[in-house]
């Protein structure tokens, strides 16, 4: 359908000719008078839509500025052009209600992401949780009883760096709220008794450390006199460089306890999660009688920047990836967090038998 003028063609039986077509000029119908109000009630729409989209920007409008002028009132229009507000008097979204996936961008609220046990819901990728979170959905009902939370961290060598280590330990037990890069719980799994001990990254990057080694030394002795199963969750980036030497006892130390668990027939399981690095990986991650990673998680020695600038040469794609682990031998399975506790609830049923 069209509005405006048409060629109305004459009607005959007789060709067209040259000379006829010059001495009979075309004739046009007039519009009707419907047409024309048809016209400029779209015109009228139009320039009422471009009007109001600029009152809601704050500009100057024609039609409905008139309007609201001869009605004594109308749409909300700036005084003034521009925003005028100060950067101090912005109001800002509140923190800790959003959360961006890393992996897909992915963004969505942190309630619905502790629902989904901190996994993206639509890649699922695994974000980094701490002890406790963990212990929440591997324990029934969330019960469990913390082990040798006397033990903490002491700067005996004075060590600073940027800052003193003491002051550092005191301003991560203040900010964290937890014992140090390790807790030690004991629970039930689906009515079995479980010894877990899981690494929080946030205090000062899970690094190992005399506390650590002591607690996890602990736990072993702590299994092998009630006969419970021993589990190790790693998030670690290494070890403790402000306890010097004292850190990397704990490699030897470490390993000469998950030896005597294996000795007294207890099973001793790891999990590596993102990321697991440096001491860990060199000791008591890569020591369980069954070692497994959840996906996606970055597990190794040294970084694979480092590497990569060592050897002079790229890397494959996925390198150092559970994946990847799980394809060169390194792992015995990959769990998803959702399915963590029927996995452990499944082994300890097989290492009962």
């Amino acid at each position: 359908m069209g509005f405006g003028f048409s060629r109305v063609e004459p009607v005959t039986n007789q060709p067209v000719t040259r000379n006829s077509f010059f001495l009979k000029p075309p004739t046009f119908a007039l519009p009707s008078p419907a047409t024309i109000q048809a016209l400029e009630n779209i015109l009228t729409m139009v320039t009422r839509d471009e009007d109001f989209d600029s009152f809601l920007g704050g500009q100057e409008s024609n039609s409905l500025d008139t309007e609201a002028k001869s009605s004594g009132s109308g749409w909300f229009k700036r005084k003034k052009k521009g925003i005028l507000t100060e950067t101090k008097d912005k109001a800002d979204a509140p923190e800790g209600l959003w959360s961006k996936c890393p992996n897909c961008k992915y963004t969505c609220t942190i309630s619905e992401l502790k629902e989904n046990l901190s996994v993206c819901p639509k890649c699922d990728y695994h974000h980094r949780i701490g002890s406790d979170e963990y212990f929440n959905f591997l324990f029934d009902e969330g019960t469990y009883q913390e082990l040798f939370a006397n033990i903490v961290s002491q700067d005996y060598l004075g060590f600073v760096d940027l800052k003193p280590y003491n002051k550092r330990l005191d301003e991560t037990y203040a900010k964290t709220d937890i014992h140090d890069s390790i807790t030690v719980a004991h629970g039930k799994t689906t009515g079995q008794d479980f010894v877990v001990a899981c690494m929080d990254f946030e205090f000062i990057g899970g690094s190992l450390g005399s506390v650590m080694g002591e607690k996890i030394a602990r736990a072993c002795d702590y299994c092998i006199q009630h006969r419970i199963p021993f589990m190790i969750i790693n998030k670690s980036g290494g070890a403790r460089m402000m306890e010097s030497a004292f850190s990397l006892m704990q490699l030897a130390k470490t390993s000469g306890k998950l030896s005597q668990l294996a000795d007294a027939g207890i099973p001793y399981i790891s999990l590596c999660t993102d990321p697991t690095f440096g001491g860990t990986t060199a000791s008591f991650a890569m020591l369980g009688d069954i070692i497994c990673g959840e996906p996606g998680a970055l597990i190794g020695f040294a970084g694979p920047r480092v590497i990569k600038e060592t050897i002079k040469k790229d890397l494959p794609e996925g390198f150092q990836r559970s994946e990847f682990l799980l394809e060169h031998g390194f792992l015995d399975f990959i769990v998803h967090r959702k399915e963590l506790k029927a996995k452990m609830t499944q082994l300890l049923e097989l290492f009962k038998g």
